[in-house]
């Protein structure tokens, strides 16, 4: 495969939440899309979506040549992805379904032509298996929702997918802006969703446990450490916990308490009644609140956030004095 292929037209198969917020980044950055989706209506409400998107993307900078109208929609498969650079999968999250998937879109395309999967729970390795003639070329390209502005996309190579692949990928991805990472392993939900899943372990189970409700979990993680998750990761965090002794004095101190909080942590199971439990807690802190609204909001402040680390990447370095980070 060469590297030095560019990347011009998209085509986008599932247009879902997640494809459709692709293709918005997508036609944003400059890019041609075509999608393609069976389900009624896909196409209108694909439209809508990325109508609906434009306003923020246009906040966050749209890239020579972007355009709504460069976006089409294609009723069946072969004409989708005919002449395109890449194709984004957002198919159904069924390993039958993409292995005869893969399996159709590696007899449709040429060789050098990317397929990325969004995939957030299947391995590659799996999924490739249905690629027969250049499973070489087959990746996951993972999202984190609403992928048209928050910017990590998880690069994940099966058994059989290229070196070539992975670097032309994660180039491609980096040339829009977004922060990739790599995984160097296979494991079952990649990396993000299971930080969110030991997270939300803890989370549920201090609430079964009659420790704390949903409000107020909800504001100890938004008002706390997620305020210094959207600026920092948590070991660079932990090596500011340890003051100007860094890590090596963070660990000297907490490395046993920490340990002994592990031991504790909790294992819920979501029976029925916790789960009850857990959904009158959220709709006590909802309140009139619809999902639409909450959205809004969602995104509005993390616009806010994004410019933020934008402007503060961008400008000289200044040192000022703050109190340690416990």
């Amino acid at each position: 495969m060469s590297n030095n292929k560019s990347i011009q037209r998209i085509a986008i198969i599932g247009t879902g939440v997640i494809g459709a917020s692709w293709a918005a980044l997508f036609l944003a950055k400059g890019l041609e899309v075509v999608a393609t989706d069976v389900a009624p209506g896909a196409e209108a409400a694909l439209r809508r979506f990325v109508d609906q998107a434009w306003p923020a993307l246009t906040r966050l900078g749209l890239e020579p040549g972007a355009s709504r109208s460069k976006l089409t929609f294609a009723s069946d498969l072969p004409t989708a992805v005919k002449g395109v650079d890449l194709v984004q999968e957002n198919g159904p999250e069924r390993i039958d379904f993409k292995k005869k998937l893969y399996q159709q879109l590696d007899e449709l395309l040429p060789p050098d032509v990317i397929i990325a999967s969004s995939s957030s729970g299947l391995t590659m390795s799996e999924i490739q298996s249905g690629a027969r003639l250049h499973p070489e070329r087959c990746v996951i390209a993972h999202p984190f929702n609403p992928p048209h502005l928050v910017p990590l996309v998880e690069i994940v190579g099966g058994a059989k997918t290229s070196e070539a692949t992975i670097q032309r990928t994660s180039e491609f991805y980096t040339s829009l802006g977004k922060q990739t990472v790599r995984l160097r392993k296979e494991v079952p939900g990649h990396v993000a969703n299971r930080l969110q899943a030991a997270l939300a372990r803890e989370v549920y189970y201090l609430v079964a446990d009659d420790v704390i409700s949903v409000t107020d979990v909800d504001k100890a993680l938004c008002w706390g450490p997620g305020l210094r998750w959207g600026i920092m990761g948590q070991v660079l965090l932990n090596h500011l916990g340890g003051g100007q002794g860094g890590i090596e004095h963070f660990f000297q101190q907490f490395t046993a308490p920490m340990t002994a909080w592990w031991k504790v942590l909790g294992s819920p199971e979501l029976t029925p009644a916790v789960q009850q439990k857990l959904i009158a807690g959220l709709h006590e802190e909802v309140g009139s609140r619809s999902v639409a609204e909450l959205e809004a909001q969602r995104d509005e402040v993390l616009l806010g956030l994004i410019e933020l680390r934008k402007k503060v990447e961008n400008a000289p370095a200044v040192v000022t004095k703050t109190a340690r980070a416990s």
